[in-house]
């Protein structure tokens, strides 16, 4: 992701703030002006809505040879999260023993550093997923 896009896309990383169409009532994240079901019926009636950050693993893979920029990090779990407002959204597995994992594990987003650009470069942060410990 190009430095320039990762801060223009910082609002909606930082607080997981989607959009709510209020048309069909579906929820996109991240946002979008425009809903891909009602098309033009939409525009103008897109609403922010920040979720809630709870949600259930839909399936998840644990990542063996990862990139040059998280081979400190290997092995670890990346998922596809279904958010409560009914988005699927991939992220990292985090605080959790590779033999804990299963579908359907609740788990909850928390902000953790995701890289950087360099040793003096900028610190990206964005949302990481921990299981929810009863």
């Amino acid at each position: 992701m190009t430095t320039a896009r990762f801060w223009r896309e910082n609002a909606s990383r930082y607080n997981m703030t989607g959009a709510q169409c209020t048309v069909c009532g579906k929820v996109h994240f991240p946002p979008r002006s425009v809903c891909p079901t009602c098309h033009r019926k939409s525009i103008g009636k897109i609403v922010p809505l920040k979720l809630k950050g709870e949600g259930e693993v839909f399936s998840y893979t644990v990542v063996h040879e990862a990139p040059s920029q998280f081979e400190m990090q290997k092995p670890y779990v990346m998922a596809i999260i279904r958010m409560k407002e009914g988005v699927m959204v991939t992220g990292q597995l985090i605080d959790i023993d590779q033999n804990e994992l299963s579908i359907g594990m609740k788990v909850r987003a928390t902000m953790r550093k995701l890289g950087s650009d360099g040793p003096d470069g900028v610190i990206h942060y964005g949302y990481k997923f921990a299981p929810v410990r009863q």
